[in-house]
């Protein structure tokens, strides 16, 4: 309904409103004048009608209204599209060229994605009022500019891409997280997409990454557990195998980009026996390609994992990412394995201080009392 609305009317607020009211309609009237023979129409036709309404009633908008008149009657079809699901439809609609890729990404994660803009914000590494002025200022621009919402066709869909998969991966992040709900609906979205753009490596990649074979491992009851402590005989082996199945057809495909190296470095951390200067290798690659000092912060993981923690420190000291608490963690067990007790005390409070899922608070406050 949304991904129809948004492309008749060209504006994602009133869109959502007028949906939100045509449901709000129908648990009021089906239940006394029985459902209608096109549930679905209904709803689309009585949200259009909504939509024009509320623009007929704002006098400044009155030469759009013209625009947008359509039969109060008429029960109207969902047009066929090139994406069958819904979902990724509206994703491929928002995510529009004509804004930054970071802008596409932050408003679709906000209207479709499950996000709220605190979690958009600390995936994007930004205070939440530096986010909510950034999606501020993309409506801002969609409405001035007259950026229009619509469903590219199949030809069109790589310039699209790479927001695309942005989105699907960052649900995905929260998701593994711990909302489950948000990371099967990624591994869902992850499907579809690679049934349309089965050729696409880095869609391969996106899909061999999003599995959540390791979810009942890595915690015991509301505990935290690490890799390297982990029952691997609670691990999903069918996952793992589908995942890698995916990602030596993401290899076979050649350009090789970040989704499918971020996904050999979850398959070589998959095996019994890591091989972490591999790791080290990958992610160095990795680092190359994103220039991100997250992703530098988890090269620095595997170095110290590798057998240098002084070069990993080194690694991390020279990032500026005084927010991240993984940052302060990271920096703060690399310092306990070095024998600085104190240093690594007041990183591991640090930490504390910006971590709010609980699991992740109480393997810090046990770090804390093992100091």
């Amino acid at each position: 309904m949304l991904a129809s609305l948004v492309g008749f009317l060209g504006d994602l607020d009133l869109a959502e409103d007028a949906v939100q009211e045509a449901f709000a309609i129908a648990v009021e009237r089906w239940p006394r004048d029985g459902t209608p023979q096109n549930p679905g129409a209904w709803l689309v036709t009585t949200a259009r009608n909504r939509a024009i309404d509320r623009l007929r009633r704002e006098r400044t908008l009155a030469a759009k209204t013209r625009l947008l008149e359509v039969p109060e009657a008429v029960e109207q079809e969902l047009p066929e599209t090139t994406i069958s699901d819904e979902q990724l439809e509206l994703i491929f609609m928002c995510c529009h060229p004509a804004l930054a890729t970071e802008a596409q990404v932050a408003l679709t994660l906000r209207a479709l994605g499950g996000l709220r803009t605190e979690e958009i914000a600390r995936a994007f590494l930004v205070p939440a009022e530096t986010m909510k002025r950034r999606l501020s200022r993309a409506k801002t621009k969609i409405k001035a500019a007259g950026i229009p919402f619509g469903v590219p066709p199949h030809h069109l869909l790589s310039d699209r891409l790479a927001a695309v998969l942005a989105v699907v991966y960052l649900i995905f992040n929260e998701g593994y997280g711990g909302r489950v709900d948000l990371a099967a609906e990624a591994i869902r979205l992850g499907r579809v997409l690679a049934g349309l753009l089965p050729e696409e490596p880095e869609v391969n990649g996106l899909l061999a990454l999003c599995h959540d074979a390791r979810r009942r491992a890595r915690f015991s009851g509301e505990e935290l557990v690490l890799l390297e402590d982990q029952d691997r005989s609670l691990w999903d082996a069918e996952q793992i195998a589908e995942g890698r199945v995916v990602l030596d057809r993401a290899l076979a495909l050649g350009r090789s980009g970040p989704y499918v190296l971020q996904a050999a470095i979850a398959s070589l951390q998959a095996e019994e026996a890591i091989d972490w200067p591999q790791v080290v290798a990958l992610y160095g690659e990795l680092a190359r390609l994103t220039r991100s000092p997250v992703v530098d912060l988890n090269r620095a993981v595997a170095v110290a994992q590798a057998g240098s923690p002084h070069a990993a420190l080194q690694i991390v000291e020279r990032l500026t990412l005084d927010e991240y608490p993984y940052l302060h963690s990271t920096r703060a067990e690399l310092l306990r394995r070095l024998g600085r007790t104190e240093e690594a005390r007041a990183a591991f409070q640090r930490a504390l201080e910006l971590t709010r899922a609980q699991p992740e608070r109480r393997f810090l406050e046990r770090r804390l009392a093992e100091l």
